[in-house]
């Protein structure tokens, strides 16, 4: 299928690729009904490729070279598209600092209180180890200490939802202001 104007060239392939390429070709016209495992295959070319002379491989490497001087021609007068031409979602938006802080879990709530403790008990231990540490003690705790911490979340819940609701109709009534104030310079436009 040949490629739009705007695409970018295709990479270059290396000696070896070739070289595998190649194999495959052969396997196909000695076998053409057999399904290749590419698996086995991949391993039996490595091994191939292991016990081959440089003079063997001559054939690969110049087809490499050969393909990085069409690959480095057409990069010279390949033009990235505007956007940066990147494909799926796209960039992230930033984060607004003023956005109120999510909230904490119950498990986060317990690491708060146990990670110091923890950290003065260990202070060798990487934070992986910390970490490792608060979730196999999380999983041995009392449903009662459970619970305290449960309650802590869902208080921090309540509080983020309020204060996400004050940030977004702050939002809006920012918005709405901004549409009047340019309602307001319009008709100060018109006047004249």
């Amino acid at each position: 299928m040949p490629r739009a104007k705007a695409d970018k060239p295709r990479g270059r392939m290396s000696s070896y690729a070739y070289f595998v390429q190649t194999c495959r070709e052969e396997h196909r016209k000695k076998h053409p009904n057999e399904a290749i495992a590419f698996a086995a295959f991949s391993k039996k070319c490595s091994e191939r490729w292991k016990v081959m002379s440089d003079k063997e491989k001559k054939r690969f490497v110049d087809m490499a070279d050969k393909d990085k001087s069409r690959y480095e021609a057409e990069m010279k007068t390949y033009v990235p598209p505007p956007g940066g031409g990147k494909k799926g979602k796209g960039k992230r938006r930033p984060k607004d600092p003023n956005a109120p802080k999510r909230a904490l879990s119950a498990f986060f709530w317990f690491c708060n209180d146990e990670r110091p403790a923890l950290r003065a008990a260990n202070p060798d231990s990487t934070v992986g180890d910390i970490a490792k540490s608060l979730g196999k003690k999380w999983a041995e705790v009392d449903e009662s200490v459970k619970a305290k911490y449960e309650a802590m979340a869902d208080k921090d819940k309540a509080r983020y939802a309020r204060e996400m609701a004050a940030y977004k109709s702050g939002l809006a009534s920012n918005a709405a202001e901004d549409d009047e104030e340019d309602e307001d310079d319009d008709d100060e436009e018109d006047d004249e």
